[in-house]
């Protein structure tokens, strides 16, 4: 299957608590073998289940003199660390930390922590990352809560435990291999959500929060090809936000996958029929649904005429790059599918530099080349200089 657009995001690398005080905020994816290639999956529930990677950041504090963030030691270095994928850094930036004990309130250690357990599973370290968070206990107790440190937080009520730890607590099983656990933990999250989002407290940013969670399950649903479930979350989703182009065109997504193409051609007319405030993703979006569905057609030519539109609108659209690859390579031209994943890892290889394009482009030189092995140890070379901590290079199978 072809990828198609991306979905909505959060960033659950900033750590934040998820109960803030009263007027105080906090911010704590020749004839070749399809089977040999992989679609880009691109964000939140288009990832693969494994996949940690989640792009946008999450809404800045209020500017306010204690707030936690400013009260949470060099909290700003962490956050900058992440959002560069050093993550080997945030791990050694932590352990300096404690070492020296500047961390003199509970909820550093809690958001240090998070960091800390995120830099794990960015990294491969899941068996690390669950023990950490098994040190943790109870995060609903009581020494988890502002209130039980009257002394140290007089004017705050609630839970000091950052969002960003009980997502990762729910997916580190999934990365064990344990994806039931790891479900059931995603759905007992998600009601969770919805119970603060009923109190009334901070409504938006838990909506902004169920609609993440929810993004989160369908991305494991439709990766194990659950489709009358996937259906329902997008379905509910829709519900919340019946004018947003990314949701419907996911429906038309997994219509598609259900072997409905007349109700996805119909849901693609829909999104080409609403009005978008970002008019070169929204015209991109569009493009790519219409490509899908000359994909599905085989008519790559159309597609790859689809794609280029959406390129040349913005260079760095890595889901149409990789798609066009994808159907010249169908079209038996190797050479240019080549050509254009080298050249997008050359132009923008901070989006480009993915696990399935790169895996894409390994999977081209082996059926192109007698010396694959030597061609991908170049590119392999290349990706240990440039590639964020947590990029995974076996994709390279050198």
């Amino acid at each position: 299957m072809f990828s198609d657009s991306s979905s909505p995001s959060m960033d659950p690398a900033s750590p934040e608590p998820e109960t803030r005080a009263e007027s105080s905020p906090s911010s704590a994816d020749p004839n070749p073998n399809p089977a040999t290639v992989q679609p880009i999956e691109s964000s939140a529930f288009e990832s693969t289940p494994s996949d940690f990677t989640i792009a946008a950041a999450p809404p800045p504090p209020q500017e306010r003199s204690d707030s936690l963030d400013e009260l949470t030691h060099d909290l700003s270095t962490l956050h900058d660390l992440s959002t560069r994928g050093q993550w080997e850094a945030i791990l050694d930036k932590i352990s300096q930390t404690r070492a020296l004990f500047l961390l003199a309130k509970p909820h550093e250690h809690l958001t240090y922590l998070t960091y800390q357990v995120i830099a794990l599973a960015k990294l491969r370290r899941s068996d690390e990352a669950s023990r950490e968070l098994d040190s943790l206990h109870d995060l609903d107790g009581e020494h988890y809560r502002y209130e039980s440190f009257p002394e140290i937080y007089p004017n705050r009520k609630g839970s000091m435990v950052p969002f960003s730890l009980r997502w990762v607590y729910a997916l580190v099983p999934i990365k064990l291999g344990n994806r039931q656990e790891g479900l059931d933990r995603l759905y007992t999250l998600l009601d969770f959500v919805r119970e603060k989002e009923s109190s009334g407290d901070s409504v938006e940013l838990w909506r902004k929060r169920e609609i993440f969670v929810m993004s989160c399950l369908l991305g494991f649903h439709l990766g194990h090809k659950e489709f009358g479930v996937s259906l329902e979350l997008i379905k509910e989703l829709i519900k919340r936000d019946p004018l947003d182009p990314v949701l419907v065109s996911k429906l038309g997504s997994v219509q598609m996958q259900f072997g409905d193409i007349e109700g996805a051609k119909a849901t693609f007319n829909r999104v080409e029929n609403m009005l978008s405030d970002n008019e070169t993703q929204f015209k991109n979006l569009v493009g790519r649904n219409k490509a899908l569905v000359h994909v599905v057609e085989k008519d790559y030519v159309s597609a790859v005429r689809e794609y280029e539109e959406c390129i040349e609108r913005d260079g760095s659209d890595v889901v149409a790059v990789n798609n066009k690859a994808l159907c010249l390579m169908y079209s038996r031209d190797l050479s240019d599918a080549i050509k254009v994943l080298e050249s997008a890892l050359e132009r923008v290889p901070t989006a480009a530099l993915n696990e399935s394009l790169v895996g894409n482009l390994c999977s081209m030189y082996e059926l192109a080349y007698v010396n694959h092995a030597d061609v991908k140890r170049t590119l392999n070379n290349w990706i240990a200089r440039v590639a964020p901590d947590d990029f995974d290079s076996s994709c390279t199978r050198v």
